[in-house]
């Protein structure tokens, strides 16, 4: 990263992995990882590697499935077999409190507030809002179920990030993980 503006940048947006079933023991915001959950997360850290899309930002909520998501995640970028995968270099990780249960203009605030100088980032979020705001960044181009389990959705932004925006990212790929 550097202080610099990126003149396109790449916005990879992840609906945390499986989890338990809710109303099980604990509150909403402690439910783990299903064995399966794990594995797809650990899926698609490896095709995030596989397409070089090795984020500079992490952005992750501070739910205890969305954390496991993300480190499941760079288990599958970092090359832990089966997955072989580059390691790349360490990306900035910020676990946000206020991505849970966020609305799209709260994650957008979010994504504004990056280091200009970020090419690629990744949200880790929730649904509704992280669906929510796939379709206000490309109203064309989502699927209009929204995004799936460890679904990942890949947006493309013409500027700085402070220009993201209604209509301005428009998808470029898009991948449903299993492990």
């Amino acid at each position: 990263m550097t202080d610099a503006q990126v003149s396109e940048g790449t916005l990879v947006l992840l609906r945390h992995a499986k989890a338990e079933p809710p109303g099980r023991d604990g509150p909403d915001i402690d439910r783990q990882l299903t064995v399966d959950g794990r594995a797809d997360a650990r899926a698609a850290g490896s095709w995030l590697a596989r397409h070089g899309l090795l984020p500079d930002v992490v952005l992750c909520s501070a739910a205890v499935r969305t954390r496991q998501t993300w480190h499941e995640v760079q288990t599958g970028l970092t090359g832990s077999p089966p997955e072989g995968g580059p390691a790349g270099p360490a990306p900035v990780v910020r676990y946000e409190p206020q991505a849970y249960e966020a609305q799209p203009d709260e994650l957008l605030a979010l994504l504004r507030g990056v280091d200009p100088g970020a090419g690629t980032i990744l949200l880790v979020a929730h649904n509704p809002g992280i669906s929510f705001l796939s379709h206000l960044l490309d109203p064309t181009g989502g699927d209009p179920d929204g995004l799936r389990t460890c679904d990942l959705v890949v947006h493309r932004l013409r500027g700085p990030w402070l220009d993201l925006g209604p209509r301005t990212a428009p998808i470029s790929d898009r991948h449903t993980a299993r492990g």
